[in-house]
């Protein structure tokens, strides 16, 4: 596997040039259109296997909203029931990235979600990466007329660290747009999740940790506390529950809908960076008392 494609999503362009890329073991039609259930299924199959799949190009939202469900159906059968979802480039300079002008978004699954302190092979993907996020828990389905940060907060009961590790799983991630990343269900792979932080019912706790969430810096570290990314919470739209709104406004337009109990990954709060054996990364969340830092271990 060529190690330099799994840098793709520093966005350095010297690197991006010196990548070399593998031949497609099969090709993805240049037209527009939802991915048939054959090229779905050998997706899915190379997903498995961490091997990497032929970028989808060419695809309008509509297409690769179909191709999403698609995959989503099938992981299904792989990882589990839904437990919620994932709000993906919602960090400006990731949409920037990915050539997009708006967010979107995947699907997340029971087994997906590791305990705090999990051991994760560096090549659990075809493309592996690790980035610092959130989760918050939806506490009533009135959270999908929230329309500020704050309305989201008194819809949420759980606010909870978490690393993610997604896949970008295709062949040549420079050829991703958001609608590329749309069909590959925001290369949801796996993430760890660290210890709930409960949401206070008190407004004026609540008003205290709107301000923090958006204030607070968040920092990957590595096991001897060198710094290995960052971010403020107001990188992701601005605050970070920002994130919850267009979820619940984009999940509408398609007749779904957040439920009680589910999970909203809020999307990255530092760069995407590459795994290596024997790493430590923990993330935590300066200026947020009481949210504790999450660890994984690379193996």
């Amino acid at each position: 596997m060529p190690r330099t494609l799994a840098l793709v999503a520093l966005g350095t362009a010297a690197l991006l040039a010196g990548c070399q890329i593998a031949p497609p073991a099969l090709r993805i039609a240049e037209a527009p259109g939802c991915l048939p259930d054959a090229q779905v299924n050998a997706l899915m199959q190379a997903r498995q296997a961490a091997k990497p799949f032929p970028a989808p190009v060419g695809l309008s939202e509509a297409d690769a909203a179909c191709t999403r469900a698609k995959v989503a159906a099938r992981l299904a059968n792989t990882e589990g029931m839904r437990v919620g979802y994932k709000a993906g480039l919602t960090n400006p300079a990731v949409q920037q990235r990915f050539k997009a002008s708006q967010p979107v978004w995947g699907v997340l699954h029971n087994d997906m979600l590791l305990a705090d302190g999990a051991q994760v092979s560096a090549a659990f993907g075809a493309r592996p990466l690790y980035e610092a996020d959130m989760l918050v828990r939806v506490r009533s389905a009135d959270v999908n007329k929230a329309r500020t940060p704050a309305e989201v907060l008194a819809n949420i009961d759980q606010i909870i660290p978490f690393i993610e590790l997604p896949d970008l799983v295709v062949d040549a991630p420079p050829k991703l747009d958001g609608n590329g990343v749309t069909a590959i269900n925001v290369g949801a792979r796996l993430g760890v999740q660290g210890q709930p932080l409960a949401v206070p019912t008190d407004a004026a706790l609540q008003q205290a940790l709107l301000e923090q969430l958006a204030a607070m810096n968040v920092v990957l570290r590595d096991a001897h506390g060198n710094t290995l990314g960052s971010g403020k919470g107001s990188d992701v739209l601005d605050h970070p529950l920002n994130a919850v709104t267009w979820l619940a406004q984009a999940l509408a337009r398609e007749g779904q809908a957040l439920r009680p109990g589910e999970l909203v990954s809020l999307g990255s709060f530092s760069a995407l960076l590459p795994p290596r054996p024997g790493l430590k990364v923990t993330a935590s969340y300066d200026g947020v008392p009481g949210l504790q830092p999450v660890s994984v271990i690379f193996k």
